[in-house]
């Protein structure tokens, strides 16, 4: 039986697109969040819309950077040092899963999401969220040498080999400064990377709040969920000011927070925070491209009258605090491949926690009780799919057509 009223846990990507395609189901919706709309990482991420990068996690490089990172303060895998047990496990899991024949595995199934998750942005585009995709044509790679270059190049390959779509051709840096003249002298060779696509994060997120409210769902913040009931006449969700909403269903979409809620209802894969830093420049002029730089792990996103710059990955505890080092190790490694750029005038300072699960592999589904769902552990891509999984997750509750991909974000597995 479908359910008629549904609570959702968390007002970022993820959370309102599964409310806003609840809603094209005629399923009355509720959204709560601890702070309020994009106030985690759908907020300061880079905004990529790009399945050439759209990889899992774990994968044999990130393996041996990660290694080497644990003893460097200013790495962009940042590791601590005195572990807790669920980053333990996490890191086990991670280590087993950065295997070849697991990371083609798990690529299989990222190559099938990437062929679909524009289509959901697009539905919510083509519908009642008013803030526009970008096209990235073309996302810039900038590198120091050719043979750092040429690892990204196997690594797009190693995408079109599993079924992906990886369009790229090889440029020199003059020919990069060309079009980006923001870059520097220290960028001698690129790649342009063809057909992927990028948003303004806080505005599309803001635009799909509204959407939502338009169309009769109501968003309330400051409601921290302490505690989800599943009883004999529906679900029940516990806040820590003593508000309660009953449900016919709820999903759990808080990113990092997830764990801590669907733990009880059988999910056991651990959720770990990743954390990204990010802050906003204004260059003496303006990028009107995307421009990564692999070798630096650094993201650069236009965004209008500001220039996002992203970077690092800080597996710690949730609650840790902002760590300005962490800050200023994106700086240093961004410094000299930009120019025309007052490095202290940096604006937006933020961090967020990615939710990271072993395997690379999203929570989307059902758990142990039919009532509460799961959708979130998407790493570092959640804004690039959390439309896709709105979509998902809202079939599930409804009694939709399942998709096969279904059963490999199985929350108990």
């Amino acid at each position: 039986m479908k359910p008629q009223r549904v609570v959702i846990v968390g007002a970022g990507i993820v959370g309102l697109s599964t409310a806003y395609f609840l809603q094209d189901r005629g399923v009355e919706i509720t959204v709560v969040d601890r702070v309020g709309v994009a106030a985690g990482a759908s907020w300061g991420n880079a905004g990529w819309l790009a399945p050439a990068l759209t990889v899992p996690l774990p994968e044999p490089a990130m393996l041996r950077y990660g290694a080497g990172a644990m003893f460097r303060r200013d790495a962009a895998l940042s590791i601590p040092r005195l572990f807790d047990p669920l980053l333990i496990r996490f890191l086990a899991g991670f280590a087993i899963h950065s295997a070849p024949s697991a990371w083609r595995s798990a690529m299989a199934v990222f190559t099938e999401m990437n062929r679909v998750s524009a289509d959901a942005f697009d539905e919510l585009t083509d519908g009642a969220v008013d803030e526009p995709t970008h096209l990235a044509e073309p996302l810039l790679n900038g590198f120091v040498s050719d043979r750092a270059r040429d690892a990204l190049a196997r690594a797009f390959d190693a995408v079109v080999r599993a079924g992906g779509e990886a369009d790229y051709d090889v440029v020199d840096g003059d020919e990069l400064r060309a079009i980006e003249p923001v870059l520097s002298d220290r960028v001698t060779t690129g790649l342009r990377l063809h057909g992927q696509r990028y948003i303004d994060p806080p505005r599309f997120v803001d635009s799909l709040a509204r959407a939502v409210r338009g169309r009769g769902g109501e968003i309330i913040g400051g409601f921290d969920v302490t505690d989800i009931r599943d009883g004999a006449r529906g679900a029940e969700v516990r806040g820590a000011g003593g508000q309660s909403l009953a449900a016919d269903a709820v999903v759990i979409a808080n990113g990092a927070w997830l764990g801590e809620l669907a733990r009880s209802f059988g999910v056991r894969q651990p959720v770990q925070p990743g954390k990204g830093y990010s802050f906003s420049v204004v260059p003496e002029t303006m990028p009107t491209h995307p421009i990564d730089f692999p070798g630096q792990h650094v993201a650069c996103t236009p965004l209008g009258d500001r220039f996002r710059i992203s970077g690092v990955m800080e597996l710690s505890s949730v609650d840790r605090p902002f760590d300005p080092r962490r800050l200023a190790s994106v700086v240093t490694a961004v410094r000299p491949m930009l120019t025309g750029i007052d490095w202290e005038d940096r604006r937006e300072e933020w961090f967020g926690a990615r939710p990271c699960t072993p395997d690379g592999l999203p929570l989307i589904g059902p758990t142990r009780s039919p009532r509460v769902f799961v959708a979130g552990g998407h790493g570092m891509w959640g804004v690039t799919l959390g439309p896709l999984t709105g979509r998902y997750i809202a079939s599930a509750i409804t009694g939709g057509p399942a998709d096969p991909l279904m059963r490999m974000f199985d929350p108990l597995r």
